[in-house]
């Protein structure tokens, strides 16, 4: 495969890790009783101190996200799956830091709004 540049190797990098860590949680799911591994949202960037989500869970409200804000739920991948920093977030994206930082405080209050069942759809 062919990088356009560096910013489309991240995003391809963070959706395969995605889909990596998606798939393992479903395998676990599928060998053992009660479901696959919990990931702490901590653990996962998205908030601070808050109750813990299954990484399956994660994909949904991604994709739900990204449904409503593709930009957004990208910004999330690049964070969450390839572990970016805001910085490098930005530049990956072509967009400002304050864009990042804006649309994370949004993504991360949606997302855990998504998992908590409060839907803002």
């Amino acid at each position: 495969m062919q990088w356009q540049n560096r910013a489309h190797f991240f995003a391809i990098a963070a959706r395969v890790m995605r889909h990596l860590l998606v798939d393992a949680a479903r395998a676990r799911g599928n060998l053992k009783r009660g479901g696959g591994k919990r990931v702490s949202l901590d653990e996962a960037m998205l908030v601070e101190r808050q109750p813990t989500g299954d990484v399956i869970d994660v994909d949904r409200a991604l994709t739900a996200l990204e449904a409503l804000d593709p930009r957004k739920a990208q910004m999330v991948e690049l964070r969450f799956f390839a572990g970016l920093s805001i910085e490098e977030t930005a530049e990956a994206m072509k967009v400002s830091v304050d864009t990042v930082k804006r649309d994370w405080r949004f993504a991360k209050m949606w997302l855990l709004a998504e998992l908590r069942g409060h839907r803002h759809t």
